[in-house]
C-alpha cells in the first residue's frame, strides 16, 4: 500500500524550496493536539520510530538548551546523535540534525515526496490534513529511522506533551525541564493544567528527570511517575547543582546525584538557569550510564558541556556596541533574563528592544523587564501572529504609570528601524538587548551576523 500510494502521487515536489513551501503551507491547519494522524503516518511506514532510542525533552523553557547539552556530550562520547528541535533560528533544515549537521536538502526533498501521498490521503479523510508540525515530526522519524540511523535521538516536544505528536515515541528516558505560563490558551488555564500536559510524556517504567520546582506542578510529576512505576529524579531532591564560580561566558558548578558527585563542571552559556539545564542533562546521562550501559568518560562530559551553545539565548552577537539576544517570550523566560542582567552582565545603561506575538502573557513578562531598563524600544516581529507595536506600547505605558518606573519608551513598528535606533542609543559602556519572540530574534540575528540564507519561521 505504501509503495502504491507513493507511485500514485500526482504532483511530486521538484526541489527543496518546494518541499519546504509544501510543509510550511500546512501551517493554516494550526496546532491540533491529538495522535491519530501521526499514528496513521507511522503505520504507513511500518512504525519506524520503534527502532530508535529517544531522549524525550518537554518543558516550558530550557528544552533547547538541555537538548544541546545532551547532544554535545553524546557526540563527544563517540555516539551518533539525531537532534530534533523547534522552532528554527536560521534555516528549516536546522530542525533535523544528525551529528550536529543539518539534514541535506536533497534528503529532505526525498522524504517529503515519500510522505506527501500519505499526507494527502489523510487530508481527504474525516481526520483532515496533518499539520505542519505533524509532517515535520514524521519526516524527522523517517530521517533517523531510514536514512541516518543514530544511536540516540534527542527529541524535543513541540507543545505540551500528552497530545504532542512527538509523544508517539517510547523513549529510554523522559525529561521535563520546568513548567511555566506559556501556551495556556491551548494547555489549560492553570499552571497545574500545564503540568498535567507536560507529565503526559511519562511512560510506564521509563525514568524521568525534572527540574519542576513549584509544589503543585511538582506533585503532579511525582504522582504521574509513581502511577507509571517510573523512577523520578527531581532537582533539589534526588540531585542538586551548586554554583562554584560565575563570570560572563563561563560558570562552574558541582553536581551531586544518587550515583556520584562531579566537580567542577563548566558551561559557557550564561544565567543561573543554564546551570539547572546542564544539571538536568547530566542527571539524564547518569541514568543512561547506570542503567543502559552508556559509556561516558569524564573528560568527554566536561568537554561536551563546555562546548555547548544555543543561538538566541543570552547570545552576545556584537561587541561594539554590545548586543545581546535572548528569546524571552514568556514570564519565566523574562525572569531568567532579568536575573542574568542583574547578576552576570555589567553596563552603565540598559537599552532593550522587544517584539512579541499576540497570544502571550505580556503583563507578567514585562513586569520582570521594566524595572531594569533605561530605554525600551517596542517593535513588531515580521510574523503573521505579531502583536502590533502600538498595542504593546500602550500596555507598557500603563504599567509605567502604575509602577512609577522611569525609562524612555520608543515605539518603532519596523523592526529594522528599531534595531538601528537601538544601536544608535548604545554607547561602549552600555548593553543593548533584543528580546521577545524567537521570530524577531531570528531576523535580528540574521541581520547582525550577515546570514544570507535565513528562512525564519516554523
Amino acid at each position: 500500500m505504501t509503495d502504491q500510494l507513493e507511485k500514485e502521487s500526482a504532483q511530486p515536489l521538484a526541489s527543496y524550496e518546494e518541499a519546504r513551501a509544501w510543509i510550511e503551507g500546512l501551517v493554516p491547519f494550526g496546532i491540533r493536539p491529538g495522535m491519530e494522524r501521526i499514528q496513521l503516518l507511522m503505520e504507513a511506514f511500518g512504525n519506524p520510530h520503534r527502532r530508535l532510542k529517544f531522549i524525550h525533552v518537554a518543558g516550558t523553557n530550557g528544552k533547547g538548551s538541555v537538548c544541546t547539552y545532551l547532544t554535545n556530550v553524546l557526540l563527544q562520547c563517540g555516539y551518533d546523535v539525531g537532534t530534533y528541535t523547534s522552532p528554527f533560528i536560521t534555516k528549516f533544515t536546522n530542525r533535523f540534525q544528525y551529528n550536529a549537521e543539518d539534514i541535506p536538502e536533497e534528503t529532505l526533498l526525498r522524504l517529503a515526496n515519500r510522505l506527501k501521498p500519505h499526507v494527502e490521503a489523510i487530508a481527504a479523510s474525516e481526520l483532515g490534513s496533518p499539520s505542519m508540525f505533524e509532517v515535520s515530526t514524521a519526516l524527522a522519524i523517517l530521517y533517523y529511522a531510514t536514512e541516518s540511523y543514530p544511536d540516540y535521538v534527542v527529541w524535543e516536544t513541540g507543545l505540551g506533551g500528552r497530545l504532542d505528536v512527538t509523544n508517539i515515541v517510547t523513549p529510554v528516558v523522559s525529561i521535563i525541564t520546568n513548567v511555566g505560563h506559556d501556551h495556556m490558551d491551548i494547555l489549560g488555564s492553570t499552571i497545574e493544567d500545564v503540568a498535567r500536559e507536560k507529565a503526559g510524556i511519562i511512560k510506564p517504567g521509563v525514568p524521568v528527570i525534572s527540574a519542576v520546582s513549584q509544589p503543585g506542578p511538582a506533585q503532579i510529576i511525582i504522582d504521574t511517575a509513581k502511577a507509571n512505576k517510573s523512577a523520578l529524579y527531581l532537582l533539589g531532591e534526588q540531585f542538586t547543582e551548586t554554583s562554584l564560580a560565575s563570570r560572563e561566558d563561563e560558570q562552574s558548578f558541582r553536581f551531586d546525584g544518587p550515583f556520584r558527585s562531579i566537580e567542577p563542571l563548566t558551561i559557557t552559556m550564561n544565567g543561573a538557569h543554564q546551570r539547572m539545564n546542564a544539571a538536568v542533562a547530566v542527571m539524564a546521562l547518569e541514568v543512561l550510564r547506570q542503567y543502559y550501559a552508556l559509556i561516558v568518560d569524564d573528560n568527554n562530559l566536561l568537554q561536551g558541556l563546555r562546548q555547548a551553545s544555543w543561538p538566541g539565548r543570552l547570545e552576545m552577537v556584537k561587541h561594539s556596541p554590545r548586543i545581546l539576544l535572548d528569546g524571552a517570550h514568556n514570564p519565566e523566560g523574562a525572569e531568567t533574563l532579568a536575573a542574568a542582567l542583574r547578576d552576570t552582565y555589567r553596563y552603565e545603561r540598559l537599552h532593550l528592544m522587544m517584539g512579541m506575538l499576540a497570544n502571550k502573557n505580556h503583563h507578567d513578562t514585562l513586569r520582570h523587564i521594566l524595572p531594569l531598563v533605561d530605554t525600551l524600544v517596542v517593535t513588531a516581529p515580521d510574523f503573521r501572529k505579531a502583536m502590533p507595536a502600538a498595542e504593546l506600547a500602550e500596555l507598557v505605558q500603563s504599567m509605567k504609570e502604575e509602577s512609577g518606573h522611569s525609562f524612555e519608551l520608543i515605539v518603532e513598528p519596523n523592526w529594522k528601524q528599531a534595531l538601528e535606533r537601538l544601536q544608535s542609543l548604545s554607547g561602549e559602556a552600555d548593553l543593548a538587548v533584543v528580546t521577545g519572540t524567537l521570530y524577531l530574534i531570528a531576523d535580528v540575528r540574521s541581520k547582525l551576523l550577515h546570514i544570507t540564507e535565513s528562512e525564519k519561521g516554523w
